[in-house]
C-alpha cells in the first residue's frame, strides 16, 4: 500500500487536506509476480489547472502513457527476475504491456537484448526509492540504487532487478512527442 495524501482549499481559500490514505489506483500482473504498480496521480493538460478540490485523477481504466499534455506520477515495485522474465517469448512481452495498456510500447520482437524492452513517447522522471535496478537500454546498461534518479528521454530500455530483494521506483511520466528528424531515425525500430 502506498500512502496518499492530497491537499486543496476549503470554500475560504485555506489549505486543507482533502484525503490521506492508501492510493486508490493499483495494478498487478500475474505474469509478473509480486509486481506492484501504484498511480499516485495523473492530469491531463499543461498548464494544469489548479481547483480548490480535484476530482479522483486515477480511476478509470490503468493507462501506462499519460493523456496529451499529461503526466502519471506512479511507484512502481519490481521483484527480482526470474525465468518467467528471462524466458518470455515476444507474444508475452506484448500481452504483459498490452495489460498495462499499452502493447505497441513492446519493442522486444524486435530487439532481443531483454524481454521488457519498451520504448514510450514521454520524458521519465525515475527516483530508485528503494534497491536496486539495472536499467537496460539498445548496447548498454546503467545500475540504479536507491536515492540515484534517470531522465529516461524516449529511449528503448527495459528495467532488470537482478537482486534478491525488491525495488521500489517512482516515476513521473510526462507526454511528449518525438522530433520529426528522430521520430525518422525510430521508424521501424
Amino acid at each position: 500500500m502506498v500512502r496518499r495524501v492530497v491537499t486543496g482549499h476549503d470554500d475560504s481559500g485555506k489549505a486543507i487536506v482533502l484525503s490521506d490514505g492508501a492510493a486508490p489506483f493499483e495494478i498487478t500482473n500475474p505474469a509478473r509476480p509480486g509486481y506492484v504498480s501504484t498511480d499516485i496521480w495523473r492530469t491531463n493538460a499543461t498548464p494544469t489547472p489548479v481547483v480548490s478540490r480535484h476530482e479522483e485523477t486515477t480511476l478509470g481504466p490503468r493507462r501506462q502513457m499519460p493523456e496529451a499534455n499529461g503526466t502519471v506520477f506512479r511507484i512502481n515495485r519490481i521483484m527480482p527476475e526470474g525465468p518467467e522474465i528471462r524466458g518470455m517469448t515476444a507474444e508475452q512481452s506484448k500481452n504483459l504491456f498490452a495489460a498495462l495498456g499499452n502493447e505497441q510500447a513492446s519493442t522486444f520482437g524486435k530487439n532481443g537484448r531483454h524481454p521488457l524492452m519498451h520504448r514510450t513517447r514521454t520524458i521519465d522522471y525515475v527516483l530508485i526509492l528503494s534497491g536496486e535496478i539495472y536499467c537496460v537500454l539498445d548496447d548498454t546498461e546503467v545500475l540504479l540504487k536507491a536515492g540515484d534518479t534517470m531522465i529516461q528521454c524516449g529511449t528503448n530500455h527495459a528495467w532488470s532487478n537482478r537482486s534478491n530483494a525488491p525495488c521500489d521506483i517512482a516515476f513521473v511520466l510526462i507526454d511528449g512527442a518525438f522530433a520529426p528528424e528522430l521520430a525518422k531515425k525510430l521508424e521501424g525500430k
